[in-house]
């Protein structure tokens, strides 16, 4: 099996919404630093102010990360590895088949089973169903390769 990647964000950026993201944190950055510098000098600080501030550097911040491509949700399945990042900020996560007990598959989200007993849930929302589709039929593959139990459920509203 080789290693397949499916981005899980609703559209991926082009290059120039990534050139304007990094422009717009930068830009963001550049103006709380400057109020720092100059207004905070002639005129008394108050949380309000330190509060915008702050809010102005870590969304520049995040806009400067995302730009980069650093912020990108995906889920990669390899031969017996899944690397799974389910949230813009924090790190991805390495699923190794030997870790998993088992797998549930539902319409709209995933959730693997790990031997000490903790489980991660992967949702996907409803925007793409086709890459749903693809996304479950690669986790099927993965699961008959390793030699992973794998139950396919049906919700109900």
């Amino acid at each position: 099996m080789e290693k397949r990647y499916f981005s899980l964000e609703i559209r991926d950026d082009n290059r120039l919404t990534k050139i304007f993201r990094i422009i717009l944190g930068l830009l963001c950055c550049i103006i709380a630093i400057f109020w720092v510098m100059f207004n905070f000098i002639s005129v008394k600080a108050n949380g309000t102010q330190w509060i915008t501030v702050i809010f102005l550097i870590a969304f520049g911040v995040f806009q400067i990360y995302a730009g980069f491509g650093l912020a990108t949700k995906f889920i990669e399945l390899s031969n017996n590895i899944i690397r799974l990042k389910k949230n813009s900020i924090l790190q991805a996560i390495v699923l190794s088949s030997d870790q998993i007990e088992r797998i549930e598959l539902f319409p709209l989200k995933v959730q693997f089973f790990f031997r000490p007993g903790k489980k991660i849930l992967l949702r996907f929302g409803i925007s793409d169903p086709e890459k749903i589709e693809l996304i479950k039929g690669e986790i099927v593959s993965f699961a008959d390769t390793n030699n992973i139990i794998l139950e396919i459920e049906t919700e109900e509203i």
